[in-house]
This record gives structure tokens, sequence and C-alpha cells, in this order.
């Protein structure tokens, strides 16, 4: 039996961005990952790691929310953790300035390959000029 486990980071980003095609899927991420934030703030602000805590799971429960009724997949963190925890922040700081919509064009030329697709990006996600 052989294990279909992506070897670098390098090929796991575009596999992270097609798992979160749904725009709703990204949406529900950047809402948990601003609430992980803002709980990591809170901890460092009152030095009360019980915020840690609640970072995890308020940032994770909203991610989980967009993959299982939205998206319909597994979240890649089941598999990837660490991978998918590093991807969450990047997609959110790409999503942030602008970037993600490049992103996600070349994660879409892949997907061509693979017959698999991301949904058009929103107005908000535009890609950036070239």
């Amino acid at each position: 039996m052989s294990d279909n486990r992506i070897a670098t980071y390098g090929a796991f980003w575009p596999f992270y961005l097609r798992e979160h095609a749904k725009p709703v899927t990204r949406a529900w991420h950047y809402l948990g990952t601003t609430i992980g934030l803002t709980c990591l703030a809170m901890a460092i602000g009152t030095g009360n790691l019980l915020w840690l805590l609640a970072g995890l799971v308020s940032g994770y429960g909203p991610a989980w929310i967009g993959h299982f009724f939205f998206e319909k997949n597994k979240p890649a963190s089941f598999r990837y953790p660490l991978w998918s925890f590093i991807s969450d922040f990047r997609m959110y700081f790409a999503f942030l300035s602008g970037n993600l919509g490049r992103e996600l064009a070349k994660a879409q030329a892949g997907a061509q390959q693979a017959g698999t697709g991301i949904e058009a990006v929103p107005a908000g996600e535009a890609p950036a000029r070239q």
C-alpha cells in the first residue's frame, strides 16, 4: 500500500488552495483566523494562557464548518497539521494583501490538469496587477 502523502510544502500549497475552492469556505477560515489572532492578543495582553486554548477552538471551529458544510471535504489539518496551520495564515495574509487572486489562479491552472476547480474569486480577492 503506497502512502500518497504530499512530500513538499511547495506541492502542498496549491493542494491547500484547491481544498478551499469555495469563497464561503475561505470566508469561514478568515473568520476563524481573525478570532484566533484576537485570542492570541488577549493571551499576550492578559497573561492568561486559557486564551490560547480559546484561540485554537475558535480558530479551527469556523474553518471546519466551512469544510464540512460548504466545501464538503475533510480539512487538510487532519492529515497535514503543521502545513495547514502555516497555510491558514498564508491564505489569510494573501487575502488581506490582495495577492490571493494570483495564488488562486496558479492553483487553478494546476487544478485544470487534475480535473478539479476553484470557484470565481469575489471582488475583494481580485488578482493582483501583473
